[in-house]
């Protein structure tokens, strides 16, 4: 026995057309389908137009004679046969009969024959509903699948950015570079306008910090300040220590137009990097005040600045060894293999060039002395503060170093005989006035000085600088020490200006 099946009303009728029915083809379907449904019958002749057609509210189900469908020019029928609703053809049960699968082509969903009796009705329309429901699920389904498509693609697409991070991030050991980088992967997420860094780390055994900032831009005086304040109030916070001194680089590059902002142009962010759980540094960037990222685009971005972390991290480290092993570790200068190193190449450059090339080769007298009256401490002590006599003497481009001992030199490219004199004087002259105290007592140190140079369109051999200098440093110390000797085919004691 066929099991009864009853449609279900809800909160409101269920809309359905009909298409020219008869007064008892109307009455006989609204019968058999019950109150739950509404059919809005069009009179024959006046059946839905394009208005009619994109009403938000579409009908589940049409109700079309086959006598009202053949009376339809073949160019409306496209359109009802684009209509998203199930169709369904009735058939006099006079006429003759049509193939199923000549309904099928027409675009309906079954034929129904007269009498419309219930059981044929709530048959259609049960159909009706089945197929209107599984195509609700195909196209649920397909919105699913795009949609995992979707995300699949934005994955790919993240998963990519993040390998060019890492990428650029791990072709070089230079801050710079791999700020620089950042800089222009980070402005694939966001409208990065600036894009500065600050390093930290804490002298053992203080609470103070040394910082280290990283200006990604030349700015006008007035907003470099203004950045040099934020990245070392950020330091004091993040970092945990008061700041004692800091040291200012630039990042390399291309100067970027409209760049020149201050912190109070557009909304900042700072981005801490970490290394376990200690943070040693921050970017920090200036993006547009309005500003807004997806979930997913936030999580891609911390996780790019993770990995520039590391590769700063990284890096950092590397010129933090590599520090160490050009430099002097007491007095902070320059050390002999690093001398060596610069000599030679800088005698290299004056064969090709053919420009003035000096030497200074500086040594503390009576240094022995010294430690044994006062202690080894002192001694360190009066080491280190010459190196930074030197340090600040000097231009960007000479190297002093620490050649051995209490001796020190200084290569000075691009320096006659006469400045190098002058500044061996200026030298020699600062040592000599710094006081240094040990166990409440006072003491003062003075140095011999030999000065070596080549003059340009000179024909000496490069190679006898060094030894130049140091005979030059020998006739000091001979002659009564604390003067400046140049280098000469005889020796003598020459006295320099000092201007």
């Amino acid at each position: 026995m066929r099991p009864k099946r009853t449609l279900k009303r809800g909160k409101r009728p269920e809309l359905m057309w009909g298409f020219g029915l008869s007064e008892d083809e109307h009455r006989q379907i609204s019968k058999a389908v019950g109150p739950g449904f509404h059919i809005r019958n069009f009179p024959d002749g006046g059946i839905p137009d394009g208005q009619e057609m994109n009403m938000n509210e579409k009908p589940s189900a049409a109700w079309i004679p086959r006598r009202v469908w053949e009376d339809i020019p073949e160019d409306r029928r496209d359109d009802y046969r684009s209509l998203e609703s199930q169709r369904i053809l009735i058939q006099e049960d006079a006429e003759d009969g049509l193939e199923m699968e000549e309904v099928l082509e027409q675009g309906f969903l079954t034929v129904v024959r007269t009498p419309l009796t219930r059981a044929k009705v709530q048959d259609a329309v049960f159909r009706a509903k089945e197929v209107s429901s599984m195509y609700s699920d195909i196209y649920r389904m397909s919105e699913e699948i795009m949609l995992e498509r979707e995300l699949l693609s934005r994955k790919t697409d993240q998963l990519m950015f993040l390998n060019r991070v890492l990428a650029s991030a791990s072709e070089s050991l230079d801050p710079n570079v791999i700020l620089h980088n950042a800089w222009d992967y980070l402005n694939m997420l966001l409208p990065v306008r600036q894009l500065h860094a600050v390093f930290w780390q804490h002298p053992e055994g203080t609470d103070s910090s040394d910082v280290q900032l990283f200006l990604g831009n030349r700015m006008s005086p007035e907003n470099e300040n203004a950045w040099v304040d934020r990245l070392l109030d950020t330091a004091t916070t993040m970092g945990g220590g008061t700041v004692t001194g800091y040291e200012i680089s630039r990042v390399n590059g291309t100067p970027r137009p409209g760049s020149d902002r201050s912190p109070n142009d557009g909304s900042v962010h700072v981005m801490p990097l970490k290394a376990g759980q200690d943070h040693f540094g921050a970017l920090v960037l200036l993006c547009e005040d309005r500003v807004t990222l997806g979930k997913d685009q936030i999580e891609t971005f911390k996780s790019a600045v993770n990995h520039l972390g590391l590769a700063l991290r990284n890096a950092l480290l590397f010129k933090e060894v590599k520090l160490r092993a050009d430099r002097d570790g007491l007095t902070h200068i320059y050390n002999r293999r690093t001398f060596d190193e610069r000599l030679v190449h800088e005698l290299k450059r004056r064969q090709r060039y053919g420009h003035n090339l000096a030497l200074l080769m500086v040594d503390l007298d009576h240094f022995k002395s010294i430690n044994d009256s006062y202690g080894h401490q002192a001694g360190d002590e009066v080491l280190r503060r010459v190196g930074r006599i030197l340090q600040e003497s000097l231009r960007s481009t000479d190297l002093a170093a620490r050649y051995g001992g209490e001796e020190f030199a200084v290569l000075l490219p691009h320096t006659s005989e006469k400045d190098a004199c002058r500044l061996a004087e200026r030298i020699r002259s600062s040592i000599e006035s710094e006081v240094f105290m040990q166990d409440g007592e006072q003491f003062r140190v003075t140095a011999s000085i030999g000065v070596a140079s080549v003059e340009a369109g000179s024909l000496d051999r490069d190679g006898d600088l060094v030894l130049k200098a140091d005979q030059a440093l020998y006739e000091a110390k001979r002659n009564g020490r604390n003067m400046t000797v140049i280098s000469r085919p005889e020796p003598v004691v020459q006295s320099c200006p000092t201007q």
